[in-house]
């Protein structure tokens, strides 16, 4: 069998281990030109879709800065220049994301981006903000200041009312710092992680008046609307 859809080496090699399953079905699922496309269909270039690539940016800074934070402690972002402005980099980067991230999150709802068997990409979307927020109220209390005594005993009168004060302590500075830099944190990161990799199997979803013939629909890796059968790979956006 020859021509653009003639099986390659990969899927004829004789696979007899688990690693060698779990390989092909990676690159079958997510193959390197969904992973790291080259081009995008042309209603990317559209405001709502930079919301989401703007978040990550954000999140990335947050991280970074986080990490500078929490290797030299409160002592420092308390009484250190460097340490106040990182901190202020910290705090500022945190409301830049949650902002582009509602934006990102209502553009999608309008849009209803579920469609096209996207339902899981838009689950691990809104798991991502709501852990997010729970990282955001446990960086709140390590200020270690006023502000943040008053709001942690407020919050363990409220979850020792519901039960689970003895197992969630916010006033226990020392759980909530290992809650916020290390189990959320990678909660966090894990769920994006997922949230982007969904995005680039399923493809990013077309604006909801786009036609079906449209060619910005039609796209050689967009899964919703693509049929391998008809595609003319000479015909493919650029």
């Amino acid at each position: 069998m020859s021509g653009p859809h003639a099986p390659t080496g990969a899927d004829q090699e004789e696979v007899y281990t688990w690693t060698g399953r779990a390989r092909r079905w990676l690159l079958k699922v997510l193959p390197p030109e969904k992973l790291l496309p080259q081009d995008q269909p042309s209603y990317v270039s559209s405001w709502i879709y930079v919301f989401g690539m703007a978040s990550l940016a954000a999140l990335a800074v947050v991280i970074a800065s986080g990490l500078v934070l929490s290797l030299n402690g409160p002592a420092w972002y308390h009484v250190s220049g460097l340490g106040h402005f990182t901190n202020s980099v910290h705090l500022w980067s945190v409301e830049l994301f949650f902002l582009l991230m509602v934006v990102h999150l209502w553009g999608k709802y309008w849009m209803a981006a579920w469609r096209g068997g996207r339902v899981l990409t838009w689950i691990t979307g809104v798991i991502a903000f709501a852990v997010s927020i729970a990282a955001a109220f446990t960086g709140y209390l390590l200020q270690t200041n006023f502000d943040s005594q008053w709001i942690a005993f407020q919050g363990k009168d409220a979850l020792n009312a519901v039960g689970i004060g003895a197992w969630f302590n916010v006033a226990d500075l020392g759980q909530m710092l290992t809650w916020h830099i290390v189990l959320l944190p990678i909660g966090v990161g894990a769920i994006v992680v997922l949230h982007v990799l969904l995005v680039r199997v399923h493809g990013v979803v077309p604006p909801i008046d786009a036609t079906e013939n449209d060619d910005q629909v039609v796209h050689p890796y967009n899964e919703s609307t693509y049929d391998e059968s008809t595609y003319n790979e000479s015909e493919a956006p650029r």
